[in-house]
């Protein structure tokens, strides 16, 4: 599989973690450097080392897993979209520090997992091809890695400029992510 091919199927994959930490660097007006890296270091190992089960499981798990694989990351995206949006209009201020870090805990793990489960489906092709999976996983790993440090930047200079309604939008980015995923999975 030539490095064009690799780099294709990376932007693919790293969109829905771009988009993602677009909505989550919109919930701040202000950035710091421990939430990007640890976001972007989240979604980049998901997606390294997702392909990499994927080809390591074989066709029978994977087929198991993408009978409902759409509804976990729908699920998983709803529920924190649904959080961003609630906090988007309620509370301010002292309320608006004190909420939680979405780069940190399980939101963290739940929102890797989710935008990572495609990676899954890719590693079971490039075993099902007889492609070796650790180059490209590193290819989608570091891809993934810069557009979701791209996306926190980008969101935030958003949320700077437009306030808490860009946290609302990225909630229902977030949500529309989700709903996404499962109608694709159902044509």
């Amino acid at each position: 599989m030539s490095f064009l091919s690799i780099l294709i199927i990376a932007v693919g994959l790293g969109m829905d973690a771009f988009s993602v930490a677009i909505g989550i660097g919109a919930s701040r007006q202000r950035v710091s450097p421990g939430p990007v890296l640890r976001l972007s270091i989240s979604f980049g190992a998901f997606q390294f080392f997702m392909p990499i089960l994927g080809w390591l499981a074989g066709r029978t798990v994977v087929e198991r897993i993408s009978e409902y694989d759409h509804w976990v990351a729908f699920g998983l995206l709803l529920i924190v979209g649904a959080r961003m949006i609630h906090e988007s209009l309620a509370g301010n201020g002292k309320e608006r520090e004190d909420r939680g870090d979405p780069t940190r805990g399980w939101t963290l793990l739940m929102l890797s997992v989710a935008t990572s489960i495609d990676a899954l489906a890719v590693g079971m092709t490039m075993a099902l091809l007889k492609t070796p999976i650790l180059y490209p996983s590193a290819v989608i790993g570091f891809v993934a890695f810069g557009m979701t440090m791209a996306g926190m930047l980008a969101g935030s200079r958003l949320a700077s400029l437009f306030g808490r309604k860009v946290e609302l939008v990225g909630g229902l980015i977030l949500i529309g992510i989700g709903i996404q995923i499962v109608i694709e999975h159902m044509t």
